[in-house]
C-alpha cells in the first residue's frame, strides 16, 4: 500500500478499528484477492499459472505479508510500527486460536487448515521486520544471512506447503533460492534503502574492499563501490543456482512460478552488472519486454509439464 492507502485500511481494520470481525470468509477472501491485485503487479501474472484451486490461498498468503510489510515501513515512526507489528503478531495468534478478526485472518485460518501451515514461518516473518526497525547495519556475512532465514527464507516455506512438498530438502534448497533473491533485492535497492537508513551490505564486505559509507551517499559508484557489489551480485547467484534443483522437486504446477521466479532473480543480476554496477545513479530493473520474453520462454520450456 502506499502511504495514504495504508492509512485508510488502517483506519478501517487496524487495532482501533469497530470493523473487526464483521466480514464474511467470502468478503474477506475477496479483500485479500483485492489487495494481491492492487499492490504486486506480478501476483496477477504469476497467478494466470495457479490451478483456480490454490489461487485464493496464494492471495490470503501474500495479504498478510503485505499486510506485515506496511506495518513495518508504511509509518513513517519506528515506535509506532513496533506497537502495530505486536498488535498483527496478537491476530496472528489469535488465528491459530480459532478466533481470526481481521479480515486477512479469516481468509488465511482456511489456507493454514487445508494446508496444515505452522505459525513458524509466519512469526518469523515479523520478528525480520521487527529487526528492521532497530538494527540498521550488519557486521558480518553470517548475520545479513541470520537476517534473510527471517525476511524471506519463510516465504519458501509457505510456498512449499501451500504446494504440499514440504520436506528437509525442499525447504533447504528454497532456503537457498530465497537467500538469493533477497541479496539480489539488496543489491539492487542499496539506494533506496540507504536512503531509508539502512545498509544491507556486510560491513565486513565493505572493509575488504576500502569501501567506506561515504561511498553509498555518493551520487555514482565509485571503482571501490563496483567492485565490492561485483562481488555480492556474484553471492546472490551462487545462492540462486545452488537452489534451483528445487523446480524439478515441486508439483509440476508450480514448477513455472519457481522457475520464472529463479530466472527472474538471475535477470535482476544481469541488469546490475550490464549498467557495470552503478546502481547509486540508476536502479537497475527488467523491462516490460524482458519480462514477458521470461515468462515466454518458462513457460515454453515448462509446457509438457
Amino acid at each position: 500500500m502506499a502511504s495514504q492507502a495504508f492509512g485508510t485500511q488502517l483506519a478501517r481494520y487496524g487495532p482501533d478499528s469497530s470493523h473487526a470481525g464483521t466480514l464474511s470468509v467470502r468478503d474477506a477472501r475477496r479483500y485479500c484477492r483485492q489487495l494481491a491485485r492492487c499492490h504486486y503487479e506480478n501476483f496477477t501474472v504469476a497467478s494466470w499459472m495457479l490451478p483456480h484451486q490454490v489461487r485464493q490461498h496464494f492471495c490470503n498468503i501474500y495479504a498478510y505479508c503485505r499486510w506485515a510489510d506496511d506495518l513495518a515501513d508504511e509509518t513513517g515512526d519506528r515506535a509506532l510500527s513496533l506497537d502495530l507489528l505486536d498488535w498483527w503478531q496478537d491476530e496472528l495468534n489469535e488465528c491459530f486460536a480459532g478466533r481470526a478478526t481481521h479480515p486477512v485472518f479469516v481468509a488465511l485460518r482456511d489456507t493454514i487448515d487445508e494446508f496444515s501451515i505452522p505459525q513458524t514461518p509466519l512469526a518469523d516473518l515479523l520478528a525480520a521486520f521487527r529487526q528492521d526497525q532497530h538494527q540498521t547495519r550488519y557486521q558480518t556475512l553470517d548475520d545479513l544471512l541470520d537476517y534473510c532465514r527471517h525476511s524471506a527464507n519463510p516465504v519458501g516455506h509457505l510456498v512449499l506447503y501451500l504446494g504440499r512438498c514440504h520436506d528437509e530438502q525442499r525447504g533447504e534448497l528454497s532456503d537457498s533460492i530465497c537467500t538469493g533473491l533477497q541479496l539480489a533485492n539488496f543489491c539492487q535497492d542499496i539506494a533506496r534503502d540507504y536512503g531509508q537508513g539502512r545498509i544491507y551490505i556486510p560491513i565486513e564486505v565493505c572493509q575488504t574492499f576500502a569501501c567506506g559509507e561515504e561511498e553509498f551517499a555518493a551520487a555514482r559508484s565509485s571503482e571501490a563501490f563496483r567492485r565490492m557489489l561485483a562481488s555480492e551480485v556474484d553471492r546472490a547467484e551462487r545462492f540462486l543456482h545452488a537452489g534451483s534443483p528445487l523446480v524439478e522437486l515441486v508439483p509440476r504446477w508450480l514448477q513455472i512460478d519457481l522457475d520464472l521466479y529463479v530466472r527472474g532473480g538471475l535477470a535482476i543480476l544481469q541488469a546490475i552488472r550490464d549498467i557495470r554496477y552503478d546502481v547509486l545513479s540508476r536502479r537497475p530493473a527488467i523491462g516490460r519486454w524482458t519480462k514477458l520474453r521470461l515468462l515466454l520462454s518458462t513457460w515454453w520450456r515448462r509446457r509438457g509439464g
